[in-house]
C-alpha cells in the first residue's frame, strides 16, 4: 500500500522537483519555495550536502501535507538509498539501474525509479519492480524515446529528467509520461538565493500541470 500510494502522489504532482544545492540551507530553501509553488514532489539529491537530513527535515515539516511527497536523488547504491530510507525518503531516484538498490526498495516498499536510455535497460528495470522509469538524459532521449518505447511496452509508466521545460512539458505529456522531473529550468535561481524567483517558476510549472490536464480531460 505504501508504495502505491507514493507512486500516486507522484503522478498527482506531475512534476518532480530535482533539488541540488552547494549548501544544506540553500537546498532546503529550494525544496520549501518549489512546495509553495505548487510544485510538492521533490527529489533531494544526494550532490547536496547532509542530503539525508534534509529529507528528515522537510518530511517532518510537511508531515500533515498529503500531497507533500519527499524522496531522494542520485542514488548510486544500496547503501546510500538505505541511509535515504531511513531518513523518510518515500522513493528513490537514480541515474542509472542498479539491481542491488532496486531489491532493497522492493524490500522496504518504496518505489525505485532508476535512468535508463534503452528498451532492455527499461525491460530489466520492470523486471526487478520498477513501476516508473526516468527517462535520462531526457534531452538526448527527446520525446520520440517516450513513443517508441511505450509501443511495444505501453504499460510502463516514464519520468523524463534532464531537458524539461515549460516550452515543451505538454509535448511530454502529450507522449504519454506520467509526471515530468524539472532541474535547472525550474530551481536555477537558487543559485543566487533568489527563492522567490524557485517560488514563482514552480507556480508557472503548476499552472502549466493544469492546464494540460484540463485540455486533456
Amino acid at each position: 500500500m505504501q508504495k502505491s500510494t507514493t507512486i500516486q502522489a507522484i503522478a498527482n504532482s506531475g512534476v518532480v522537483a530535482v533539488v541540488r544545492g552547494d549548501s544544506r540551507n540553500q537546498a532546503y530553501q529550494t525544496a520549501q519555495a518549489c512546495i509553495k509553488g505548487g510544485v510538492k514532489a521533490i527529489e533531494m539529491t544526494f550532490t547536496a550536502p547532509a542530503a539525508d537530513k534534509n529529507i528528515a527535515a522537510l518530511t517532518q515539516e510537511y508531515i500533515s501535507d498529503p500531497e507533500v511527497v519527499i524522496g531522494a536523488g542520485t542514488v548510486l547504491d544500496p547503501i546510500t538509498a538505505r541511509i535515504a530510507i531511513l531518513a523518510g525518503a518515500r522513493f528513490i531516484v537514480s541515474p542509472s539501474f542498479d539491481q542491488d538498490t532496486s531489491l532493497l526498495c522492493n524490500e522496504y516498499q518504496i518505489p525505485y525509479i532508476p535512468g535508463c536510455m534503452t528498451i532492455t535497460e527499461v525491460q530489466t528495470a520492470m523486471r526487478y519492480g520498477a513501476e516508473i522509469i526516468k527517462a535520462f538524459p531526457g534531452n538526448v532521449l527527446g520525446v520520440k524515446f517516450v513513443k517508441d518505447i511505450k509501443a511495444p511496452l505501453p504499460q510502463v509508466n516514464i519520468m523524463p529528467t534532464g531537458g524539461v521545460n515549460l516550452d515543451n512539458m505538454q509535448e511530454w505529456f502529450a507522449a504519454g509520461v506520467v509526471a515530468v522531473g524539472a532541474g535547472g529550468n525550474l530551481t536555477g535561481a537558487a543559485a543566487d538565493n533568489d527563492f522567490a524567483a524557485v517560488t514563482k517558476q514552480a507556480q508557472a510549472y503548476h499552472q502549466e500541470l493544469l492546464r494540460i490536464r484540463s485540455e486533456r480531460a
